[in-house]
């Protein structure tokens, strides 16, 4: 990224329906310049760059040559090891999407459609010449689930879990807590209720106001999160920092005080002008129960109903999510694999995989958690 102009890329984000924060320069740059996506973690970055005969940045995308599938949400380890049985190499291979992110947003930025669907023939063809096993992209947008589709890539569903504003809005999370059943309200309230009695409060700090003290908090509480799990975190303080300076605007830090001292955090993204906010991050020095739930949701839920957000995306997978009302949404790849062989079989696969798919959202939406379904603007399509 280093070799990219960032107020050119920065234009293309901008002409490019449906991108997210994720897709800006300071976000991706940051990934490469502190060490958390580079050739030394398993992420070679690749920019690909379409320029019109004047010499303008007409289309671009961000590509990565992966050594593994760590840290993209979409699972493929079977077709690894399904390509390892037959004496094959699944990697390296060529992924399209922002490190550790899942969180759809458009991945193939352009000036217009056929600049997009220019920059996808290039893609094709880079990944065709390489000598990799395949190409991947993830979390489409649906404009660009169309281009792979009209390009011949095989596509995947898979389900998150988003809360949606009503309609019309809920004034408060009070009001938001009433459209729900009188189970999960009871729920959410004994949850809430135990982190307040614990004598936890919550403090909210944009870029512009988090410390470098801040940011070494939330660092040590993300980093517990992946010592819990025994695996080493993909970022670090210095990725985080960088953020807080470069998108001040679009950081929500949430930092948890109990008798004085902060004990936990969570990071939230924001996209203001699409009304957009994400969960990304967490970690707690000290056990408090439900804390994680108020972090990672309500706390974030309630900041959006104040300020007007229409969409919180709370992550990757969680069916535990809608108790907290949270709604099923798909989301798409996009998948070539080189081997006519393997990606004969992998289409068979998804096609029977898309229906189950299809089949548990359907199930899922008969366990949503309001009592009134009509007062959300849209859940899953």
């Amino acid at each position: 990224m280093a070799k990219v102009v960032g107020a050119e890329w920065d234009a293309l984000v901008a002409a490019t329906p449906d991108t997210t924060v994720f897709q800006r320069y300071a976000w991706l740059a940051a990934l490469e310049t502190h060490g958390c996506a580079t050739a030394q973690t398993g992420w070679q970055p690749l920019v690909m760059q379409l320029r019109d005969p004047q010499g303008r940045l007409a289309a671009a995308c961000m590509l990565y040559a992966k050594s593994h599938s760590m840290g993209e949400y979409v699972f493929d380890w079977a077709w690894a090891d399904a390509y390892a049985r037959h004496g094959l190499h699944y990697y390296p291979k060529l992924l399209s999407a922002t490190p550790f992110t899942p969180v759809t947003g458009a991945r193939l930025l352009g000036r217009d459609t056929p600049a997009r669907r220019a920059l996808l023939q290039a893609v094709l063809d880079l990944a065709r010449h390489s000598g990799l096993s395949s190409l991947h992209l993830l979390f489409l947008t649906d404009a660009e689930r169309e281009l792979c589709a009209e390009a011949g890539l095989l596509l995947r569903h898979a389900v998150q879990f988003h809360w949606h504003e009503a309609t019309p809005p809920w004034p408060d999370f009070g009001a938001f807590l009433g459209s729900m059943s009188h189970d999960k309200r009871k729920k959410v309230r004994q949850e809430r209720r135990k982190v307040l009695d614990a004598g936890v409060r919550f403090r909210r700090l944009s870029g512009f106001d988090a410390t470098p003290e801040d940011w070494v908090h939330f660092a040590r509480c993300y980093d517990e999160t992946y010592a819990a799990h025994g695996s080493p975190p993909y970022l670090n303080l210095s990725f985080f920092r960088a953020i807080g300076e470069r998108l001040p605007d679009h950081v929500l830090l949430l930092i948890a005080e109990q008798a004085g001292q902060d004990i936990a955090a969570s990071l939230i993204l924001l996209d203001p002008e699409q009304r957009r906010a994400y969960g990304r991050y967490w970690g707690a020095l000290r056990h408090v129960p439900n804390l994680h739930f108020e972090a990672c949701y309500y706390q974030p839920i309630e900041f959006c109903i104040e300020r007007g957000y229409a969409i919180f995306e709370g992550g990757a997978q969680g069916a535990h999510k809608m108790a907290r009302g949270l709604l099923p949404v798909t989301c798409t790849s996009a998948h070539w694999l080189a081997d006519a062989r393997f990606h004969t079989a992998i289409d068979e696969y998804l096609q029977r995989e898309n229906l189950e798919i299809d089949s548990h959202l359907d199930e899922l939406r008969e366990h949503a958690p309001f009592r009134d379904q009509t007062a959300l603007k849209a859940t899953a399509t």
